[in-house]
């Protein structure tokens, strides 16, 4: 860990200089994030305690970096803030998370005593017993950062100092980026240093948009001026030659205070042009003694474990001299010590010479011994991958297993780690028959590894390479191993050509596969995974591979494989579902869903995507509740086996679901999240549709006119590119349905037209009438009132044609607009109120609270006043109950003239209370009735033997269903129902 002290890498106790600027931004943020912790601690855990601030500090090797940070460290102490810092580090750039390991050190053990998300951070706690779990998963490791983090600030605000982020690993990198995607809703300032120059693209690049969107504040640290250097310098440098170092440094302060170091040391010749840094810093190294020498090259070469413990071992020293050698050192500003003991060179250049002057046997034989005496303190294999792979000069069997198990246990947390140590094995793997089978297998690991950690081009070319080589075993022939590894190697490969937009490809590589008459599992797997190349790719559509489909699904079934029956069914759902052949797409999920079901979650593990295609299938066919079941099981059992590809799949079905039936802030949620995921894969197709999927949850969960819908849109059909396919054609309709709420109607019909061309094919069929309902808007308000007829007639057909109630709702809400530009409102209220009763029909509640708000003014004006009224009431708490902002604001524009109120005509009616009631299930109206009594929570809890939460969660349910906002309204509605207005509930009873 990097010591916090005044000192840094401008000198020992030298003054900061020319730094007021920085240092009174840095005042200010730190001043805030005091403030909002005291403000949190006084307001209690409700109270909304500030957002994340991240400083990005740059400059050159030697320009103060470090030494500002220091400072500003100093002064969030003395202002109370927690203060943590790490440094990642030039040799070390594949350890995973180390600069975060790094600031997580000095943390006390207790403090995550009682942290439900211990688990999930276990891989950023220094030698913890837990690191790199198996169970944990980056992108839950990302978001349990960001909850650590906001523990830690609570008591009195946090600062996070990240010193040299331009070497920082990769799992470091991609955490950084999530912390500056979504800030953390604490008192946490973030303050990072980096070199302009060598900074990694992604990160240079990400610290941009943070600039340019106000989340990141950027100083760029410049040289000193002259007058600051005569300062440095002091009384006893004349000005000539204090000019002269002045010119030689160029103002950057550790090269200015090495060369006057120098010069009162006497070690350059003062009529002699002024050596450079990196010869000044070695002429310091001469003074050395060979026991000196030795330490300093193992501090170099040791990094983060350079204890004296360790570096007793790896020198062979202990006793008195090596204590005064490490003294010596130390008082010679070479060797510094952090808290902990650790020791570090006095700055990173001055490693770097070092370690590149170190012997490479010498620095072999120091990795070698750190790696044993790790290995005998039980360090993971993780810990002692760095130290085994800088060690390895031959083929080594103990030593690759190390890497292949530190590769193991990093895959689901730090890919690009594992990713790299695999191909350190490979390397020294031997090119023998004996050890072939190994090798592919190595291969094929690092292909996945790759492909989740945004290699997608470098893990196809892999598996191509792999796909290509013939297997070779002892006798020539290829065994059912062999066989087995090429047919998951070309699975792989097809699902990485998805990824990178190549559907045509994956599917002639998978059709190339069967024709080698495989065996009937592969023929199985194979199947299922061409059944998932439709209908995504331009030119692949899903009739083109039905028959291929279904010659797997009769393989399958004559081997009594029902878990490849169930994925196939699940696949030929959605390929039929997507096409409009809404009896056969009903008839698949039926028989998936029963098989689906059936099987236990172990036999479910290698179909995962399968239950993303069932749950799409399901969402199409507007069988929401059985959608979203399917889709959290297979969230679930993706989580569970690591299976990252396909959680945005279900991510995003889960997000569709809950726009529908109106749950707007968990479906942005769910979105944000296959955002990331998507980033961190680097595939351009998924990232597409997690945008346009955010887009469409952000415009039902924002008021009209705000940007964010339309920016998150016109990012998604950036990310598409020219690409003609499903995900392309999605992101253009949601930015059409984005520009349409943005007050853009020209720029919706022109998207309309991008995604579906002028007789709108390549829009996805099952969802035209919906899309169709954006252009007939758009063609309205524009004055093309005969494409909006033809277009409204369009979407009647079709509609007609799926028989889905959401769908015919939507060309209602179309047709309605024709007999309202006529001034028939009448009519018009009509459409729109079927429209609300065909949405209710399948549970689209944003769909019905929107037909009802666009209807009950109408009813007004056509004289039915009280109808419009009910209408407009009911629109509003479902709008309301579902934080739907788009909806509120539409009922907020379209309030009756008696201003909505309930008693406007007296209390609800039987009808009305029944409708409110009806909604609730059998728990739902047990625990309201439990309510109504005055029980708290608890108390229903133990008469009913559940959880609070499970009471907690039906309560909040009945409370979105009847429009309530209070346990005091739901218990009146309850007593109503008990004194007068009692109904029959024809509904069967639900738990």
């Amino acid at each position: 860990m990097v010591a916090d002290g005044v000192v840094g890498e401008t000198g020992h106790g030298a003054p900061l200089l020319s730094r007021s600027v920085e240092l009174a931004r840095f005042d200010e943020l730190l001043d805030r994030a005091a403030r909002d912790a005291r403000a949190a601690t006084r307001g209690g855990e409700s109270r909304d305690t500030g957002r994340s601030q991240l400083v990005d500090i740059t400059g050159a090797a030697g320009i103060g970096k470090s030494r500002l940070l220091g400072e500003v460290c100093a002064r969030a102490r003395r202002r109370g803030l927690t203060v943590l810092r790490g440094r990642a580090t030039e040799y070390e750039q594949q350890v995973p998370f180390q600069v975060f390991t790094d600031a997580l050190a000095d943390l006390d053990p207790h403090t995550l005593d009682d942290f439900q998300d211990a688990d999930a951070v276990s891989p950023l706690l220094q030698r913890s017993a837990a690191r790199h779990s198996d169970a944990a998963d980056r992108f839950g490791l990302h978001r349990s950062t960001a909850a650590l983090l906001a523990r830690l600030a609570a008591p009195s605000g946090l600062l996070l100092a990240l010193d040299d982020l331009h070497w920082a690993d990769s799992a470091s990198l991609e955490l950084l980026d999530h912390l500056v995607r979504h800030a953390v809703h604490a008192p946490v300032v973030l303050a990072v240093t980096r070199r302009d120059r060598q900074s990694p693209e992604s990160l240079a690049a990400r610290l941009t948009r943070g600039v340019d969107d106000g989340t990141v504040v950027r100083l760029g640290l410049g040289p000193l001026s002259a007058h600051d250097c005569a300062e440095l310098a002091g009384p006893g440098m004349s000005p000539a030659d204090t000019a002269a170092l002045y010119a030689a440094s160029e103002g950057n302060p550790l090269y200015f205070l090495t060369l006057l170091q120098a010069r009162r040391g006497g070690t350059t010749s003062e009529s002699s042009s002024p050596p450079g840094l990196g010869a000044l810093l070695l002429e310091e190294l001469t003074a050395l003694t060979p026991s000196q020498r030795g330490i300093v090259e193992a501090v170099a070469v040791l990094g983060e474990h350079a204890t004296p413990a360790m570096l007793g071992r790896v020198t062979g020293r202990s006793g008195t001299a090596f204590t005064d050698d490490v003294d010596t050192l130390t008082h010679r500003d070479l060797l510094r010590s952090d808290p902990q003991g650790l020791l570090t060179l006095r700055h990173p250049v001055v490693r770097t010479l070092v370690h590149e002057r170190t012997p490479f046997s010498r620095r072999v034989d120091i990795h070698r011994l750190a790696a044993e005496e790790l290995a005998l303190a039980g360090a993971s294999a993780a810990e002692r991958a760095h130290h085994v792979e800088r060690s390895l000069t031959a083929w080594d069997p103990a030593a690759v297993a190390v890497l292949d198990e530190a590769a193991a246990r990093t895959a689901r947390t730090a890919p690009a780690s594992c990713a790299h140590w695999l191909d350190v094995a490979l390397r020294h793997l031997p090119h023998t028959v004996e050890h072939a089978p190994r090798r592919r297998e190595l291969t094929l690991r690092r292909a996945h590894a790759l492909a989740a950690c945004g290699g997608l081009r470098e893990s196809r070319d892999l598996l191509q390479e792999l796909i290509a080589t013939p297997s070779r075993s002892s006798d020539g022939h290829a065994t059912d191993e062999d066989h087995d590894l090429r047919v998951r190697a070309v699975v792989l490969c097809a699902l990485v050509e998805r990824h990178l937009g190549r559907c045509t490809e994956a599917v002639a590589l998978l059709r190339r596969e069967l024709a080698r008459d495989p065996a009937p599992a592969d023929v199985v797997r194979l199947g299922l995974e061409l059944g998932s190349a439709a209908p995504q790719g331009t030119g692949t559509s899903y009739p083109q591979v039905r028959a291929e489909v279904e010659a797997a699904l009769a393989a399958a079934r004559s081997m009594g494989n029902e878990a490849g029956e169930a994925g196939l069914l699940a696949v030929a759902a959605l390929g039929e579902a997507y096409e409009g052949n809404m009896s056969a797409a009903h008839e698949l999920a039926r028989q998936a869903a029963a098989l689906v079901d059936s099987l236990p979650d172990n036999d479910l593990t290698a179909l995962c995507e399968p239950l993303a295609r069932l749950g799409w299938a399901e969402a199409f066919l507007e069988h929401y509740p059985d959608a979203e079941r399917h889709a959290e099981r297979g969230l679930d059992i993706a989580r569970r086996s690591g299976q990252l590809y396909v959680m945005p799949h279900l991510l995003l079905c889960l997000s569709h679901v809950r726009v529908q039936t109106c749950r707007v802030s968990s479906a942005v949620e769910l979105a944000d999240l296959a955002e990331d995921i998507s980033r961190g894969i680097g595939s351009d197709q998924l990232l597409t549709f997690a945008l346009a999927s955010k887009a469409s949850a952000l415009v039902a969960s924002c008021p009209p006119g705000d940007p964010r819908p339309r920016a998150v849109a016109e990012e998604a059909v950036a990310a598409a590119g020219t690409g003609v396919n499903w995900w392309a054609s999605t992101a253009w309709c949601i930015f059409g349905w984005a520009s349409l709420m943005a007050g853009d109607p020209v720029g919706a019909r022109d998207a309309l037209l991008q995604a579906g061309g002028p007789e709108l094919h390549r829009i996805q069929p099952s969802m035209r009438p919906l899309y169709l309902e954006i252009l007939v808007t758009a063609a309205l308000v524009t004055g093309r009132s005969e494409e909006a007829r033809e277009r409204a007639e369009q979407a009647r057909k079709e509609a007609e044609q799926l028989g889905l109630p959401m769908q015919r709702a939507s060309a209602l809400r179309s047709t309605a607009h024709l007999p309202l530009a006529q001034g028939d409102t009448a009519a018009a209220a009509d459409l729109f109120a079927q429209a609300a009763t065909e949405s209710a029909r399948c549970g689209a509640v944003f769909w019905e609270a929107l037909s009802l708000l666009l209807g009950a003014p109408l009813e007004t004006a056509a004289g039915r006043a009280r109808d419009g009224t009910l209408a407009w009431l009911r629109g509003r708490r479902l709008a309301e109950a579902g934080g739907s902002g788009m909806l509120v604001a539409l009922a907020d524009a379209t309030r009756p003239p008696d201003g909505g109120s309930e008693t406007a005509y007296g209390s609800p009616d039987r009808a009305e209370l029944a409708e409110r009631l009806a909604t609730l299930t059998a728990r739902e109206r047990e625990i309201a009735e439990l309510v109504a009594q005055g029980l708290t929570s608890q108390a229903i809890a133990d008469r009913l033997y559940v959880s609070r939460r499970t009471v907690d969660t039906h309560v909040s349910r009945a409370f979105r269903k009847t429009g309530v906002s209070s346990r005091t309204a739901l218990a009146t509605l309850m007593a109503r129902r008990r004194t007068g207005n009692r109904f029959v509930d024809a509904r069967p009873d639900q738990d």
